[in-house]
């Protein structure tokens, strides 16, 4: 019989959605389910993304540009300076989410067997992206007690060698919302000039800073230009996750030029996708404050609750829309398991993600959970309920 590749057999499977065959079969039993486990907001999409679409006169759905509509790189490039990032649309590769976007940094910049530094918990498929690039995750653990700060920098510099090519960081930090401040992305910026590695940042959830607190791109550290590349989608900024729509930035031009030949490899990005995210971007800030609000109140009401469950422990995230919740387990994944299998308050149950698959390091974040609030108010007040309860009748 023909053999599957060892790096087949190691790519990590979803923590997040590793669960779904129990849900179904939870709601073929007609249990209803609030879904926290998924990052799927349920706010709108804004109106002139699917106008653009579906008023569209595209007689011939042809291939564009590898490096995407020249009309939509202006634009990103536009909205990038009103964030305080001067780019050039030469400086933009539109991907097929920021998905490719990662693979083609990890391609642009590694070779089988090199290494990079990522502080965990992190987006569990930067696992998976490392693992189909031949590429070993070295993990810098931060810890729930200090909100996931960044941690010291001693600790990372402990950890290069000749075969560390970067040093990846999600802002705001999916899945502990933390969010960077200026000065801890400056404490990074010292350390790759220092070292000579690259600075990848996902920045996908930019618009997502809460409490008056603000978002400082890596972009802005001018004195590395050589060294960053941001990672950015439509995904969660317009509610688009089906899009499948991102982009690679970098003022590095052998590093845009080496993942225009990994673009090119996959032809071009999908083209009515291109259509709504090119439109999105004439979405008016009014949209952001409305749905920035909404994030908020879920956020505290959600943190609040959880607070008042005997033997929870969660930190209040400042960006994003998620958060790492500690629960008084000693295994959540078979926790999350058996809330879909085996339990049930009023005909409904909750669906989360088990953390530890946010984790490189074995063993870490068992007993946590993290948390999606992208569900309305009321249903994260009975999402905190089924989880009380839960946990009263549960039995390791």
């Amino acid at each position: 019989m023909p053999v599957i590749s060892n790096k087949g057999q190691i790519m990590p499977q979803s923590p997040i959605r590793k669960l779904v065959p129990f849900a179904e079969a939870a709601k073929e039993r007609g249990i209803q389910i609030h879904h926290l486990n998924i990052g799927q907001p349920d706010i709108k999409t804004p109106q002139v993304a699917l106008d653009a679409v579906k008023n569209n006169a595209i007689e011939v759905l042809a291939y564009s540009h590898s490096a995407g509509f020249a009309s939509y790189r202006d634009k990103l490039a536009s909205y990038y300076k009103k964030n305080g990032i001067d780019v050039s649309s030469e400086d933009v590769i539109v991907t097929t989410g920021g998905s490719e976007a990662l693979l083609f940094a990890m391609g642009s910049i590694t070779d089988p067997g090199d290494q990079v530094i990522i502080p965990e918990p992190f987006y569990a498929n930067y696992n998976g992206f490392a693992t189909a690039s031949g590429v070993s995750v070295v993990p810098v653990i931060s810890n729930l007690d200090s909100g996931f700060a960044l941690p010291p920098i001693a600790d990372f510099e402990k950890l290069i060698t000749s075969k560390t090519k970067a040093i990846v960081i999600c802002n705001p930090g999916n899945p502990t919302g933390y969010l960077y401040s200026e000065d801890e992305i400056k404490q990074l910026a010292v350390l790759v000039k220092k070292h000579d590695l690259f600075l990848i940042a996902d920045e996908v959830y930019r618009e997502f800073a809460y409490d008056g607190l603000k978002h400082h791109s890596v972009m802005t550290q001018r004195d590395i230009d050589a060294h960053t590349i941001m990672i950015d989608s439509v995904s969660k900024r317009y509610s688009m996750c089906g899009a499948r729509i991102g982009c690679i930035v970098s003022r590095n031009k052998e590093l845009i030029s080496t993942a225009m030949k990994f673009a090119q490899a996959r032809l071009s990005p999908p083209t009515f996708a291109q259509v709504a995210s090119e439109a999105a971007l004439e979405t008016p800030e009014s949209y952001f404050t409305d749905v920035i609000e909404d994030y908020v109140s879920r956020r505290n009401t959600l943190i609040a609750g959880l607070e008042t469950i005997p033997g929870v422990k969660v930190a209040k995230p400042k960006g994003a829309f998620y958060c790492i919740a500690e629960l008084p387990v000693e295994n959540a994944d078979a926790f999350a398991q058996w809330l879909l299998e085996s339990f049930q308050l009023d005909g409904k149950t909750i669906m989360v993600a088990p953390a530890a698959g946010f984790y490189s390091s074995k063993g870490v974040g068992l007993n946590q959970v993290r948390i999606a609030y992208v569900l309305e108010e009321n249903l994260l007040k009975e999402a905190v309920e089924i989880l009380r309860a839960a946990l009263k009748e549960y039995k390791e």
